[in-house]
């Protein structure tokens, strides 16, 4: 005790910032972030010179420049009279679409999947081994460019639909077509008092989750399971379309055959889909495995003990190996999201308007600015990609045990 305290009491010398364990550490991490900046400065410094000789500057008006063409999928309003930056946000909401569209259509596959590769029948087993080895096998990139070769190739083009010899017809009482060009669908129309509409359907999504923790708090105090599900379903739907019943705002534009295509309503482009079911497929083979691994890695005595209580096996899939298998699934799960995120990118091979597309694509080849163009692109896939993991992290630590 006498020494530390004399070694405590030694007055401070430069030398200590090296020989001196108490300070050491503190010298090195100085000295590493001095050099990272000073790297990062010589970057920086370098490409303003580079540019500052090829006549170049570096800024972001172009983004108020006239874009000067067109995108067929467009979430909002768009014109090839619009702003570059209008195309980049329409290829930003592009992107986020089909991102959504495939990792809730991924989920559910690979889940399914997964479930069923478990199944105690040899021939459902081997077909959903054959799906998984098939999908994940084969590059993305393919099954992107099969799907749209498929879809061109064997569904009608629209004037298959006229005449009284038609060779084809809608789906649906006659509000869907599904052409080589795409799915020509029932599309809303917002009138005045929408926003009563919208107002009831948010209450409703309320509603559901209430619900949900109350039929979860009474099957934990009771054991009485309430058909959640089905109440779920209704609270979505029924409040909504009651009130636009009365309110009397949205209506379905129907598409209709006129001389040489559809008109009216909604058109789902053949990229998308393509793109869309192409992703979900072969992520959805990742997920399958994943989900695989995380039931068999819940004890047996699991499953024996609750059909020993009279369960049936979905109830003891749904109430007691997927709960506890989620623990183990979620944090692989992260990652398969984020690659199809990124994944999206291919989308310029069947020429869907991504943020890869516009920004990256047109719109940097129009006004010359691939800096500027890649730095906006590459802070918006890291922007989503960490909006996606402190998302599926948050959820990923409610679910973990609680200890005492």
């Amino acid at each position: 005790m006498a020494i530390t305290e004399a070694h405590s009491r030694e007055p401070f010398r430069l030398g200590m910032l090296l020989y001196d364990t108490r300070y050491r550490s503190i010298t090195i991490q100085i000295i590493a972030l001095i050099a990272v900046l000073t790297f990062f400065g010589w970057i920086v410094h370098n490409t303003v010179a580079n540019l500052h000789a090829l006549g170049k500057t570096f800024d972001f008006g172009f983004l108020g420049q006239r874009a000067g063409y067109d995108i067929s999928q467009t979430l909002i309003p768009y014109t090839n009279d619009s702003t570059h930056g209008r195309a980049a946000l329409v290829g930003i909401l592009n992107t986020l679409l089909v991102a959504f569209l495939g990792c809730v259509t991924a989920t559910i596959i690979g889940v399914f999947m997964g479930v069923l590769r478990l199944s105690s029948n040899w021939l459902i087993a081997r077909l959903a081994s054959v799906y998984v080895e098939m999908f994940r096998n084969v590059p993305v990139l393919l099954w992107i460019l099969a799907l749209m070769a498929i879809i061109t190739d064997t569904l009608p083009a629209p004037s298959a639909f006229r005449g009284e010899n038609a060779s084809a017809s809608m789906l649906f009482g006659d509000t869907v077509a599904l052409t080589n060009r795409g799915a020509y669908v029932p599309w809303p129309i917002f009138g005045p008092g929408w926003q009563v509409v919208a107002g009831v359907f948010i209450l409703s999504l309320i509603a559901i989750l209430l619900f949900r923790r109350y039929a979860h708090a009474r099957q934990e105090a009771t054991g009485q399971a309430l058909p959640v599900f089905w109440i779920s379903l209704a609270l979505f739907f029924l409040p909504a379309l009651a009130a636009d019943a009365v309110v009397g705002a949205v209506t379905l534009d129907v598409p209709t055959l006129q001389r040489f295509n559809f008109e009216g309503g909604g058109l789902i482009d053949k990229s998308l889909v393509a793109l869309w079911f192409a992703l979900a497929l072969y992520t959805g083979a990742f997920i399958a495995e994943i989900v695989r691994g995380g039931i068999q890695a819940i004890s047996r005595g699991q499953s024996e003990a609750a059909g020993a209580l009279g369960l049936r096996p979905n109830r003891i899939m749904s109430l007691v190996i997927l709960p506890q298998a989620l623990r183990i699934i979620i944090p692989p799960l992260i990652s398969q999201y984020l690659n199809l995120t990124k994944n999206s990118s291919l989308a310029i091979v069947v020429g869907y308007a991504d943020v890869r597309a516009t920004l990256g694509g047109i719109t940097m080849n129009q006004t010359g600015r691939e800096l500027e163009c890649m730095l906006l692109m590459m802070g918006f896939y890291l922007l989503i990609s960490l909006a996606i993991s402190s998302l599926m992290n948050w959820y990923n630590s409610s679910i973990a045990l609680k200890e005492r």
